[in-house]
């Protein structure tokens, strides 16, 4: 089989990979998208970016992530972030919701993650307080219609966003105001941030948690969170919304290092089917993006990268099976990184 790891430069990155290799001071942010179990995919490259690649770096390195993206990245500024990431996944690949579920319990089961993830206040504290992994995450706060809960309310409101959308990004901003969780130490990071209306606010011990729990709620599927310190209340909903793989101005200043599941980028959400709507490739100059080969990914069980649907497509057990395969054949790609046996082509 081909090499499991492509790895897509833009023309900056590019240049400098094929001089200098791909070294982890030359990175100054790391990018995690939204994506829920298509994340299991990065598991390995996660545990080797945090414990190997990045380990002993003095600089700061920005994260910035949105839903699952967060979460992985959470795990990134602990002390141990490799088992803390180890937890995040064995909690997550073990969710088991009832049949018929409804809203409430699918929240209450999902929260329990959370516990894995901080199983103490230290946890949260050395997030907060990491000098060198500066966490940084979306949490979109609903407006207007988007704010109603009954469900027949809340489909009818995503579909006028849908279609406001189709118009253009920016009509987003109609429905949905990004909020930015920065940490304590990253306030001026992504400062020519100007697409969609954007209010920041400090990371602390008071609202990591529940800022992340926001991150991850999903519309339909779990319930929003209505406050968060220094945010105020709301209806806070998945980051993913707005920004599901990123189409920002990242940095002028290094590498921007993305590991991620698809070759390409979809700005929001809502731009998932849009496969004429991608990133502007002139914030990608400096981009360095890892995805799986296609060919790795049809070799996985069912020809696939893990996805929600899985729940309900497939038994508990067969999920749970499939879903560890995924994560331990991932670290192929870990191993492709580290050798240098990977595919370099231009994004």
């Amino acid at each position: 089989m081909a090499s499991p790891l492509i790895i897509k430069a833009g023309p900056t990155a590019l240049l400098h990979l094929q001089q200098h290799g791909l070294t982890s001071d030359a990175v100054e942010v790391l990018v995690g998208a939204s994506g829920g179990p298509k994340w299991f995919s990065l598991f390995g490259l996660d545990q080797y970016l945090c414990s190997e690649f990045f380990k002993g770096r003095q600089k700061p390195l920005q994260l910035l992530g949105s839903s699952a993206g967060a979460w992985r990245f959470a795990c990134y500024g602990q002390q141990d972030p490799a088992a803390a990431s180890r937890r995040f996944c064995d909690a997550y690949r073990n969710l088991c919701y009832p049949p018929k579920a409804d809203i409430r319990e699918v929240t209450a089961i999902s929260a329990t993650v959370m516990d894995a993830v901080f199983p103490t206040a230290g946890h949260v504290r050395q997030v907060v307080e990491n000098p060198v992994f500066q966490l940084n995450f979306v949490v979109a706060r609903a407006k207007g219609i988007s704010k109603l809960q009954p469900k027949a309310a809340q489909l009818g409101a995503l579909s006028l966003v849908a279609a406001a959308n189709l118009v253009h990004r920016r009509s987003l901003g109609l429905f949905y105001q990004r909020y930015l969780f920065q940490h304590p130490h990253s306030a001026s990071a992504f400062a020519s941030l100007n697409d969609l209306p954007t209010q920041r606010v400090l990371l602390g011990e008071d609202n990591l948690k529940t800022a992340l729990l926001a991150t991850g709620a999903i519309p339909l599927v779990i319930a929003p969170v209505t406050q968060i310190a220094k945010a105020g209340s709301g209806v806070f909903v998945d980051g993913g919304i707005l920004d599901y793989h990123f189409d920002w101005p990242f940095s002028e200043q290094g590498l921007v290092l993305y590991p991620h599941f698809y070759p390409h980028l979809s700005p929001g959400w809502f731009d998932k089917s849009l496969k004429w709507r991608r990133g502007n490739k002139r914030n990608f100059h400096n981009l360095v993006l890892l995805c799986p080969s296609d060919s790795w990914v049809k070799s996985l069980p069912y020809g696939k990268i893990p996805d929600r649907t899985d729940f309900s497509k497939l038994t508990d057990a067969n999920r749970i099976a499939y879903w560890q395969e995924v994560t331990e054949r991932s670290f192929e790609l870990a191993q492709a990184l580290k050798t240098g046996n990977y595919q370099l082509e231009p994004l």
